[in-house]
């Protein structure tokens, strides 16, 4: 089994496991609805359009983040509660650091499909287009926010995981942002040659490493 597979086995335990009893059942189901609507989508894709394997581990990484934030809620994840603790912080960062990811593996994701599919070239609007698109993606996550409190109400209160904080949508968008530029500084280089590798590679032997998409 190659690395695409143990991804997705892993992924799939962590999901099962964080369904055990997690702190609230309606706040897990829309945490991870994300990965219950992607991994589908990313498996029945595999064959036809791989995708490259930094880009599968970023994925793996962003559905763990969100499959702990479900089990937990986000102001409860214990990683959080301990760095509050520690670094005399006002409030459990998790949630920000969720959104930091929101923006951060999104943007390679973004990055991938308009470099293979959309005909954009490398450059100054590649990075502009692929932030817009992180930054579009946030924005109608705080509206699908927005709606469940709407229909909702209190019940709503953990998914939102805003702790009281009357600027939280702002901030999230704001990390987002932060998470989809420092992707691009990071990552560009990286990305171009994992995806020279998959261009390269024979389509049987692109065909043959597991199930490409892991969520």
């Amino acid at each position: 089994m190659g690395l695409r597979g143990w991804l997705l086995v892993g992924v799939l335990v962590a999901l099962v496991v964080s369904g055990i009893a997690p702190y609230e059942r309606g706040t897990w189901w829309m945490e991870v609805a994300p990965i219950l609507i992607a991994l589908p989508v990313l498996l029945a894709t595999a064959r036809r359009w791989p995708l490259t394997r930094l880009l599968c581990v970023l994925l793996a990484l962003h559905a763990l983040v969100l499959i702990l934030g479900g089990h937990y809620t986000y102001a409860r994840v214990p990683l959080g509660d301990w760095l509050r603790d520690g670094l005399g912080l006002m409030r459990n960062d998790y949630d920000r650091f969720g959104h930091f990811v929101q923006g951060f593996v999104p943007a390679i994701l973004a990055r991938e499909l308009l470099l293979r599919f959309a005909g954009l070239r490398r450059g100054a609007w590649l990075v502009i287009v692929v932030t817009g698109v992180c930054l579009g993606f946030s924005a109608f996550y705080e509206l699908i926010e927005w709606w469940s409190a709407l229909i909702g109400g209190s019940a709503a209160a953990d998914f939102l995981g805003t702790q009281g904080d009357v600027w939280d949508s702002q901030w999230d968008m704001c990390w987002a942002l932060i998470g989809a530029v420092t992707a691009q500084l990071l990552l560009s280089r990286a990305h171009d040659r994992a995806l020279q590798r998959l261009a390269a590679a024979p389509p049987a032997r692109v065909g043959e490493d597991e199930p490409v998409g892991v969520a």
